[in-house]
C-alpha cells in the first residue's frame, strides 16, 4: 500500500456473505437460524443445506427443521460420512451426481454442536475456508440461542426424559473441551433416565479444574443431592481454595442438607496444563485409569477420604507427573459393577481390555470416550441399571 493512502475498506463477497450472519446474529430469534443458514447458502450457490444435532443419547445427528433447510431423516453416526465428519471433526466431501455434498464439523471451544451439509458444484480452497469460516458462525449462534429456547433439546431428545435426567443435564456443562494443552469428554448413560451421576469441568488460566460425583439413590432424591453437590464444588473452587477446602466444603454443604445417612461420592483433580502436574482427591470413588501411549498403563490407586457428606477426615492430595498424550479416564462404580441377575460384575479388567482395544485406534479423545461408553454398554447387553459415567482428560503439552 503507498503511503498515505488509506486502506481499502470495501465490502468484499467474503465479508458480505459473512456479514450476512454477523448482521442479524444479535437479534435473531432461536427458530430462524435455519432459514439465515439456508440464505447464506443460496449466496455461495449451494443447494439442500441442513443443520444436524447431535441427538442425547450419541447415536444420531438430527436435521432441525426450518424454512430453506432440507428436510430428511434422522442420520446414524456411526457408519455415515456426516456421522465421521462428526466424529473427528474434520470436513468431508461426498462426490454426487448433482455435485459434492460437503459435511462440516459445527464446533464451539472444542465442543461438537453437531453437523452442517450442503452440496455445490464443485469446491475450490475459497469455498472451505468461507464454509469453515461460516460453520463456526453457525455453532456459536447455535450455543448462545440455545440458553433461552427449548427448540433445540427438542431436536436433541430422542425419547422420553426422565425428570433427574432433566436436571442432570441442566447442569453439565459441555460435554466436550479441546484446547491446545488439554482436552476433557464425558458421556452419561442412560442418558435420558441418569440421575446420579455428574461431573463439571473449568479451565482457569493454566489449571484445569475437575469432578466427578455419584450420589448415592435413584431418581429425583440422586439428582437433588448430585446438583448441591456440584453447586457446592463450584463454589469452592471459584473461591481459589485448594483440593482439601473443597471437599470440606463440599461434604458440609451435603451433610447439613441431606443428614447423615446420605452421601456423594466424588473424584477432584487439578491439573496444570503447562507443566503436567495433576493432583487429586478420592473420596470413596473408583481409582481412575492412566493410559500411555494407547495403553492402560496403571489404575490410579490412592489413600481415599469417606464420601461427601460423611464427614470424612481431611484427605490426603495424591500427585502425578503427565507426560505428553497422557490421558486419565474417570468412571463410576455403575460402570463395572452391571451384571446379570446371579451373574458377576462386568468388571474393570474387562473395562481395560476394552479401553487398550479403542485406543488403537488412534482416534479423539471425543470419538474415544463415546465409542468406549456404547462399547462397553452392548457388552453389558444393552443393561444399565444404575448410572454409568465417564469421563477423560487428555494432557496435550
Amino acid at each position: 500500500m503507498t503511503p498515505g493512502r488509506r486502506p481499502d475498506r470495501s465490502e468484499s463477497f467474503g465479508e458480505a456473505l459473512l456479514g450476512a450472519v454477523l448482521d442479524r446474529a444479535h437479534e435473531l430469534p432461536p427458530h430462524l437460524i435455519g432459514p439465515l443458514v439456508a440464505d447464506v447458502v443460496k449466496l455461495l450457490r449451494g443447494r439442500r443445506p441442513q443443520v444436524l444435532l447431535q441427538d442425547y443419547g450419541q447415536l444420531l445427528l438430527v436435521p432441525l427443521s426450518g424454512e430453506g433447510l432440507a428436510e430428511g431423516e434422522p442420520q446414524v453416526i456411526d457408519g455415515s460420512e456426516a456421522g465421521r465428519c462428526f466424529l473427528d471433526a474434520i470436513p468431508v466431501e461426498v462426490p454426487e451426481d448433482d455435485g459434492v455434498r460437503v459435511h462440516l464439523p459445527l464446533l464451539d471451544g472444542g465442543d461438537q454442536v453437531g453437523g452442517m451439509a450442503v452440496t455445490l458444484d464443485s469446491v475450490d480452497d475459497d469455498d472451505r475456508r468461507l464454509l469453515h469460516r461460516i460453520s463456526g458462525l453457525v455453532a456459536d449462534l447455535l450455543v448462545t440461542k440455545h440458553a433461552y429456547s427449548d427448540l433445540f433439546f427438542r431436536v436433541r431428545r430422542g425419547e422420553a426424559m426422565s425428570v433427574a435426567a432433566e436436571i442432570q443435564w441442566s447442569l453439565l456443562p459441555p460435554l466436550a473441551m479441546i484446547m491446545p494443552r488439554v482436552a476433557v469428554a464425558g458421556i452419561l448413560e442412560p442418558a435420558y433416565d441418569v440421575a446420579g451421576d455428574s461431573f463439571d469441568y473449568a479451565l482457569n488460566g493454566d489449571i484445569l479444574h475437575v469432578v466427578m460425583i455419584d450420589a448415592m439413590g435413584h431418581g429425583l432424591d440422586a439428582a437433588t443431592m448430585a446438583t448441591v453437590a456440584i453447586g457446592a464444588y463450584r463454589h469452592a473452587r471459584r473461591a481459589d481454595v485448594g483440593l482439601s477446602e473443597i471437599y470440606d466444603f463440599m461434604d458440609r454443604a451435603v451433610a447439613q442438607q441431606f443428614g447423615p445417612e446420605h452421601f456423594v461420592t466424588a473424584q477432584m483433580m487439578q491439573l496444570d496444563t503447562g507443566t503436567g502436574e495433576v493432583q487429586w482427591v478420592n473420596a470413596g470413588h473408583p481409582p481412575p485409569i492412566l493410559v500411555r501411549h494407547h495403553r492402560v498403563v496403571r489404575r490410579l490407586t490412592a489413600p481415599t477420604t469417606l464420601p461427601v457428606g460423611l464427614g470424612g477426615s481431611e484427605p490426603r492430595i495424591s500427585e502425578l507427573k503427565l507426560e505428553r498424550g497422557d490421558r486419565v479416564l474417570c468412571f463410576s462404580d455403575g460402570l463395572v459393577e452391571e451384571h446379570y441377575t446371579g451373574g458377576e460384575a462386568f468388571g474393570e479388567d474387562q473395562l481395560i481390555d476394552c479401553v487398550n482395544q479403542l485406543e488403537r485406534t488412534g482416534r479423539g479423545i471425543r470419538a474415544v470416550t463415546r465409542s468406549l461408553s456404547h462399547t462397553l454398554k452392548r457388552a453389558r447387553g444393552g443393561h444399565t441399571t444404575d448410572d454409568a459415567t465417564l469421563l477423560m482428560v487428555e494432557w496435550r503439552g
